[in-house]
């Protein structure tokens, strides 16, 4: 029989003084809290996080742009939670909303605020001016609010060029300001241009800027060279394609995939480029090139493509709109960069976050949003696979069906692969079962389709069936038969037996993630807990007792 130690022995204890067991605690307990310090604001941590913002921060990302022509806009603290919800990390205002900029504040959000083109004039002519404007709408906000950058006007050399003399001056000013203030490594300031400032844009190694702003865009150049800031661009294919159809395929404009004898070539560089964006931009770093710029990099500070407009713009439908946006978010995040950089993927701030429907006709000036002004989603982006970024409410309520009027043999034949090689769970559609009825080959198809679908995390092609499925948003639950992507629960029992099938890959990699960050929190605690155990077992021995 093994004999107790003295120190775990009843006896050993009451042996001990007062004073002995005294020290003890208060030992413990120094050495927990020593402990809980170290591990909750070590240096060594605390530098560690602030490498991997700054790293994040060097990333390709995609924005969005807010304005604010929007009836029953969301108030200030809605639109920063419905931002948050959505996984939104960059926004770029048209002003400085303090309203916005305060809701802003402790969040992980960055913002680009704009100086209106009708106070360039003002800043322009007064350092006083630009030093008042940075301290109201910048310093008075960061850090907590994190506003990473500074856009002096919006298209000002083609839509207000009789502002154009005083732009630079502006943009330096308020640099002078940001200097005072210390904020100029933190707080970048340009200016977004228009693509037209660009001529002959392809192919790229024929651009330049119109030499007509040479004596403002060169120096500007070189103050963003200086500075370390991006040339700002507002770049839309939507637009090229408009003022060159039949020339530029419709495919190239939407990043879609193309053929090899698709591509634009460039006949001086062999360079082939696959879409109109990528163009757009390497034009840009040809134009900087024959000024001899050569360390700017190329912000998309506005792309998009419009929803709906009249019958003068055919092209601008909710497919084209999305197909667009959902392609230009991947294409960021594949960071493929660009032909000539293929090492430098630009960021891109998709215009817009909401259908301004205040603005002013053409129909499409209304229709560039993503979402209604009440946070409706206006079509359903398909960004599967592209992390988190804008994937809450646009894809977790979306449900794959058989498409009408196709043909049942055809359908049948799909039917049969989603519950054969596809592995869907198809017990609900067999007799008896809740699904079965109506009994009829387009029903089972949607019900096979859905449950492969949701089986495979919505991924990007996983509706497709060879062309016989489409996604929608609407619920095809009917009764009792309740659709494996349904937030419906006709009881619990069936809700645990059917969570393999009814649980996207999504879900599971988000419960995967919170179960390992669990695990490490508390494989981190017992880490610490043992240490102090170890250590105050060696301390004890060497006490005095009474």
């Amino acid at each position: 029989m093994r004999k107790p130690s003295s120190s775990s022995s009843p006896m050993a204890i009451t042996n001990l003084s007062l004073s002995t067991i005294y020290f003890c605690f208060f030992f413990i307990s120094t050495l927990l809290f020593t402990a809980s310090q170290a591990t909750s604001s070590s240096p060594i941590l605390t530098t560690t996080k602030q490498q991997q913002n700054q790293d994040q921060d060097k990333e390709p990302f995609v924005g969005v742009n807010i304005g604010t022509d929007v009836s029953n806009l969301l108030s200030p603290s809605d639109l920063v939670s419905f931002l948050q919800v959505q996984q939104i990390n960059h926004i770029r205002l048209y002003d400085a909303d303090p309203d916005i900029l305060k809701a802003l504040a402790k969040t992980k959000i960055r913002v680009i605020i704009s100086v209106p083109n009708n106070q360039i004039l003002a800043i322009g002519s007064s350092n006083t001016t630009a030093a008042s404007w940075v301290g109201r709408n910048v310093v008075a906000y960061y850090p907590e609010t994190l506003i990473t950058g500074i856009a002096v006007g919006d298209e000002v050399l083609t839509t207000v060029p009789s502002s154009a003399p005083l732009l630079l001056p502006a943009i330096q000013s308020l640099y002078t300001a940001l200097v005072a203030a210390n904020l100029h490594t933190h707080v970048k300031i340009s200016t977004p241009h228009a693509a037209s400032i660009i001529l002959d844009p392809f192919p790229p190694s024929q651009a330049f800027f119109n030499q007509s702003w040479t004596q403002i865009v060169l120096p500007l150049l070189q103050f963003l060279s200086k500075t370390g800031s991006p040339l700002m661009m507002n770049l839309y294919p939507y637009y090229v394609f408009m003022q060159n159809k039949g020339v530029v395929p419709l495919d190239n404009a939407l990043f879609k995939p193309l053929t090899p004898s698709k591509e634009m070539v460039d006949p001086n560089t062999l360079l082939h480029y696959t879409n109109v964006l990528d163009a757009m931009i390497d034009a840009a770093y040809f134009s900087m090139k024959n000024l001899n710029i050569t360390d700017v990099v190329v912000l998309v500070t506005e792309s998009g493509w419009p929803s709906k407009a009249d019958s003068k713009e055919p092209f601008a439908t909710i497919d084209n709109a999305d197909t667009y946006n959902s392609n230009l978010i991947k294409h960021v995040f594949d960071r493929s960069g660009t032909p000539l950089h293929p090492e430098t993927t630009s960021s891109v701030y998709i215009y817009e976050l909401f259908n301004e429907d205040l603005r002013s006709p053409p129909v499409s000036e209304a229709n560039w949003g993503l979402f209604y002004g009440n946070s409706s989603a206006v079509y359903l982006l398909h960004v599967s696979g592209s992390g988190s970024f804008l994937a809450n409410d646009t894809t977790n309520q979306t449900y794959c069906i058989a498409m009408d009027g196709v043909d049942s043999k055809i359908l049948q034949a799909a039917l049969d692969w989603a519950c054969g090689p596809g592995r869907s769970n198809c017990s609900e559609i067999q007799p008896g079962q809740d699904c079965y009825s109506p009994n009829n080959v387009k029903s089972h198809a949607s019900y096979a389709f859905d449950s492969y679908y949701q089986k495979e995390g919505r991924a990007a092609g996983s509706c497709d069936f060879k062309g016989v499925a489409t996604i929608t948003t609407t619920d095809p639950s009917h009764g009792s038969c309740i659709f494996p992507g349904s937030k419906k629960v006709i009881n619990k029992t069936r809700q645990v037996v059917n969570s393999t099938h009814s649980s996207s890959g999504a879900d599971r990699l988000r419960f995967i993630a919170l179960s390992s960050n669990r695990i490490s929190a508390i494989s981190g605690i017992l880490s610490v807990f043992f240490r102090v155990i170890f250590s105050t077992l060696l301390f004890i021995p060497f006490m005095t007792p009474c």
